[in-house]
Parts: C-alpha cells; structure tokens; sequence
C-alpha cells in the first residue's frame, strides 16, 4: 500500500475505511471480498473512470495486501490516484474473469470463502456464471452490501466534500432560476444550470439537471428536449451538483405570471413537509417515521397532487446512471432502521399532478448530526415568481446565459 497526500481524502481515512470492511468481513467467515460496484471502489481506494462498463473489481483479502484487476488501459487510473500498488490488468482481447480467477489462485486464495457483489451492476450474470464454472476449488458467497454498511454514516471528511458539491449545486440552480422566462428553451434553462455548477467548483455528475416546462413536468425523468417556454408556465428543475463524485441534490419550480390559488397551496404543503421533517430527523427516529410523516403532509392537499415516490434516499457517491444511493437506504414505508449522525439524505416532497397537469417541486439534502440535521443549502425555498417576459430579445437572451458577467453587461445596457 502507497501512503500518500494527493488524494481526495487523507491517507488515514482510508485505511479506517479498509479496517472497518476487514471488521466486517471477519464477522462474516470471510477471506477476501471481491468488489466491482464503481462507487464502493471509490469509497475504498479513490479510484474512478469513465471506463467502468468494463469489469474492474478490487480483492481485499482480510489479511493481505488487496489487489486491483482492470482493464490494461484502467491501470493508469490505479496508480494515478489510489494507495492500491497490486495490479492484475487484462489486455481487450482477453479475459476479464479469467484474469480475476488466476490472480484469486495467484494469491493464495484458492479453497477459501470468497465474498462477491452479487447484486453489483457491473458483474453481470454472465460474468458470475463464468467465475462459478472457473473457480470451483472456492466457496463463493454472496456479500452484497458489505461496503455499503460503511458508506451510509458519512464521515466529517465526506460532509466537506457535500458541502463543495451543494455550493454548486445552489450555484446552477440559482443560475437555472435566473434563465427561466417565456420565450426561452428548455435547453438554454440546462446550459445556463450546467455552465454555473462547473464554473462553481463543480464537476461531472451522475446525472445531467432535470429541466421541464409546462405540460412536460408530468412525464417522469425527462428533461430538456428544446422546448420553448410559452407565457404563464412553469418550469420544474431538479439539480444534482458533484464533486469528487459527492452529490447533493435539490429540486425547485418556477412560476411565470403569478401563483394560482393551487399552486400556492401545494408550495405551502412541500414547506410544511420539508420544515416538520427537519424538526423530526435525528438520531434514533426510524425511516419509515419519516416517511409517513413527508407521505402525510404531501397526501393531505386540496391540489389534486400526489407523492408517488419514495420520500427521499440516502446520497453521497454515485456514477451514472444515478445520483442517488437509495439502494442502499430509501425513506419508505415499513423500514425500522434507525437514522444515524452522518447519514445524508435528499428529502423530496415533491407533488405530481397539481391540477392534474402540473408537477411542482421543493426539496432539500440534509444531513443527521448528534441531536438533529441540518441542510446543505441556502437556498431560498419559495416557488420563485416571474413575469411572463424576461426582458431581453431572442438573441440577447442566448448571450445572456452563457456567463454572468455578459448577464450583467446586459442588464447594464438596457
């Protein structure tokens, strides 16, 4: 193992993370773990790439030094940025599975008990059909969440990478605000959101900003498609900020012309939700206590609107396709784990169908500390309400949102 500073944490940090894993798999009979999941790789090592629909896993023996199998081109990235000094690479013509089967005999670990993420995305069914068949001389048992256990209460190092990726987070949902009026695209509201996160520190999330106007909102997941934002709509943005693969998320909405009688109400019932639960959530409360509680505000309404999700989910690291860590803790009905200092969540009280044909949004990412929790952001909380025109000609406006200094010169001239 390489001791060194250039990480995104402190040496130490990691070798805490790697102790607690061997704590765990000792209680479990376990000689070595072989993890795969992207995000567990990062908790462990610091690793990360792009390139991971391509098999990688790191083996942790409970005694031994751990070893990395990649691909011969993810290498680089083993000894760019990890303590991992171990490596075992696989050339494009060769085989991923194989090679982890030889190393796992290379090392000494032929006949004992062998953990594996069954339920990992990227060790396919076929890849474990192959280590089966391949290594028979082994007892392999599934140990799905093994990582995870550890990656649920973040530590104070991981609140301070949150902190970097709420700033910009706020940074391109305040931008997003900023460039909603009539007249607008769709795709001009996402680039004005994304060129701020950037500009704010942030880098690359798991996922891009959700961005609908209108009528759109009711479709689940979509995002910008280039449509113009018409007089009197709304525009419903959800913002996932990132950094160092750390995520926190908010979603809020934009009215242009003035709040309707239910619009107001549904903006008053997500701010209920989101203040009575940040008096609830602590140590000791149990999720499904505060599910029910964001699930009963959110249902009680006279909008016509429903919470059709989960009320929230645990956050921190995350990869494409996702930004969240709800598989590993969702805030949902008839789960008793209690809630934990450290524990971070993206509380989304957010209400399909206002009207019938509006989806309107306010949500909040907080974290638990010793007796309450707290928000990352400053955001203010309130629908936002402009007029229907923005001010500025086509052209302009396309300016406009590329930088806030060409924002202000405008502004300026007018």
């Amino acid at each position: 193992m390489r001791q060194r500073d250039d990480m995104t944490f402190p040496f130490p940090e990691y070798m805490r993370r790697l102790d607690e894993l061997r704590a765990r798999m000792e209680k479990r009979l376990l000689d070595a773990v072989v993890i795969s999941d992207p995000e567990n790789l990062m908790y462990l090592t610091d690793y990360q790439t792009t390139g991971y629909s391509y098999f990688q896993a790191l083996v942790v023996p409970i005694d031994k030094e751990p070893f990395m199998i990649t691909r011969k081109l993810e290498e680089s990235n083993v000894y760019a940025r990890t303590w991992v000094e171990v490596t075992r690479p696989y050339a494009d013509t060769g085989d991923a599975i194989q090679a982890l089967v030889e190393a796992l005999r290379e090392f000494g670990l032929s006949g004992k008990f062998i953990g594996y993420e069954r339920n990992s995305y990227f060790f396919p069914a076929y890849h474990q059909d192959t280590i089966h068949t391949g290594f028979t001389e082994g007892r392999l048992l599934d140990c799905f969440g093994i990582v995870e256990e550890g990656r649920i209460c973040k530590s104070e190092f991981e609140i301070e990478a949150m902190r970097r990726a709420a700033a910009a987070t706020e940074a391109g949902m305040q931008a997003g605000i900023d460039a909603c009026c009539a007249g607008v695209t769709e795709n001009e509201i996402g680039a004005a959101i994304s060129s701020a996160m950037f500009r704010a520190g942030g880098e690359p999330p798991a996922v891009m900003p959700y961005v609908t106007s209108g009528p759109r909102t009711m479709i689940g997941h979509a995002t910008w498609e280039g449509r113009t934002v018409q007089p009197g709509e709304h525009i419903f943005m959800e913002v996932g900020g990132c950094y160092r693969r750390y995520h926190t998320a908010m979603m809020r909405t934009v009215v242009l012309g003035g709040l309707s009688n239910s619009m107001l109400k549904a903006q008053e019932r997500m701010r209920h939700a989101l203040c009575e639960i940040k008096n609830l959530m602590r140590p000791g409360v149990t999720v499904s206590d505060a599910d029910n509680l964001v699930r009963n505000i959110i249902t009680d309404n006279e909008v016509g609107a429903q919470l059709i999700t989960r009320s929230g989910y645990s956050i921190g690291i995350a990869f494409p396709p996702s930004w969240d860590e709800g598989y590993i803790l969702s805030l949902k009905q008839g789960n008793y784990r209690v809630l934990e200092k450290g524990m971070t969540f993206h509380v989304i009280p957010w209400m399909w169908g206002v009207d019938g044909d509006k989806t309107v949004g306010i949500s909040d990412t907080l974290y638990i500390t010793d007796r309450g929790c707290e928000s990352f952001f400053t955001l203010d909380e309130n629908f936002t309400v402009k007029a229907d025109s923005g001010g500025l000609a086509p052209d302009d406006r396309v300016v406009a949102l590329i930088t806030d200094d060409a924002r202000q010169d405008q502004r300026k001239g007018a």
